[in-house]
């Protein structure tokens, strides 16, 4: 894996798709998952943090992850993440660690995320990002409109784009070719804010798998 990129600099926002144009890169139909999560059982599996930048403390930032039964993708439950936006910055994120296959060639990352308006303005991003290590702070995850679907050879899979796109649940896909098999492989979710206002989304059908 090339040291000389940083985890930020090698998913840039040039790498720009669409939601269209990534619709197809979910695993082929029948293709067993490496990991599935629709939260109808627990979220023990995921666990919550969260980052603001240098400006304001740690403290200062709202915000709250739990399992909910108000919306749904499919089943009864979701993941909510809450944010306030007063300070126009801060992320939320939950982490699962992954099971590594032998030799895949291509991992693809599907999950249903849910706005509760559509908005031409970008009020929140969703954020995503799989590879072998945890996300700690935002910058560990892609640049804004970045998806590694259209980068080759990088150093993790991930995403970074607009929530709000339509009202209620849209499905968000990226996949990821990396250069060797990873020794561990963390998969993360989570929302950015951008507009300052407070948000609610919801997260469900997870997906992840390896070909």
């Amino acid at each position: 894996m090339p040291t000389r990129f940083s985890r930020r600099s090698v998913l840039r926002s040039g790498a720009l798709l669409t939601g269209a144009a990534v619709a197809g890169c979910a695993g082929a139909p029948g293709t067993d998952p490496l990991f599935a999560d629709g939260f109808e059982e627990s979220d023990e599996r995921w666990t919550r943090h969260s980052h603001i930048g240098p400006e304001e403390s740690q403290d200062a930032f709202e915000w709250d992850i739990s399992l909910s039964e108000e919306q749904a993708a499919a089943g009864e439950w979701s993941l909510e993440v809450v944010t306030e936006g007063d300070h126009d910055d801060g992320v939320a994120w939950v982490t699962a660690e992954l099971p590594t296959p032998e030799d895949p060639s291509t991992f693809s990352v599907s999950f249903e995320a849910w706005s509760e308006s559509e908005s031409f303005n970008v009020l929140r991003n969703v954020v995503a990002s799989l590879g072998p290590e945890r996300p700690t702070e935002e910058g560990d995850f892609p640049d804004p409109g970045a998806n590694s679907s259209a980068v080759p050879d990088a150093p993790y899979g991930g995403l970074r784009e607009p929530l709000h796109l339509s009202e209620g649940w849209r499905e968000y896909t990226f996949d990821w070719e990396p250069a060797e098999t990873p020794d561990a492989l963390y998969l993360s979710l989570g929302v950015a804010v951008v507009w300052e206002s407070d948000a609610t989304h919801y997260f469900d059908a997870v997906e992840v798998t390896a070909d």
